[in-house]
């Protein structure tokens, strides 16, 4: 899977998805991906990419409290 790099806006293949999916992993190992041969892997912080087209990363990706608004409200609804 490649993502954008935010202030270069070079390509970087991602090496661990598990970290990309996981809200609990700020970061993820990747690389960038330019030139003939394949660049060192390196860390990279979750909030400094994007996919492709430039939208950011989904919020469950990222925020592992994404969904506390919607269960306060189901918890809080059904209580009242």
């Amino acid at each position: 899977m490649f993502l954008k790099h935010r202030a270069t806006e070079k390509l970087i293949e991602v090496l661990s998805q598990r970290d990309l999916f996981n809200p609990m992993h700020p970061s993820i190992v990747g690389r960038f991906h330019y030139g003939e041969e394949a660049q060192d892997p390196e860390t990279f912080a979750k909030t400094d990419l994007l996919f492709i087209s430039g939208e950011a990363l989904p919020r469950c990706w990222t925020d592992t409290h994404y969904r506390d608004d919607e269960i306060h409200r189901h918890y809080h609804g059904r209580a009242a």
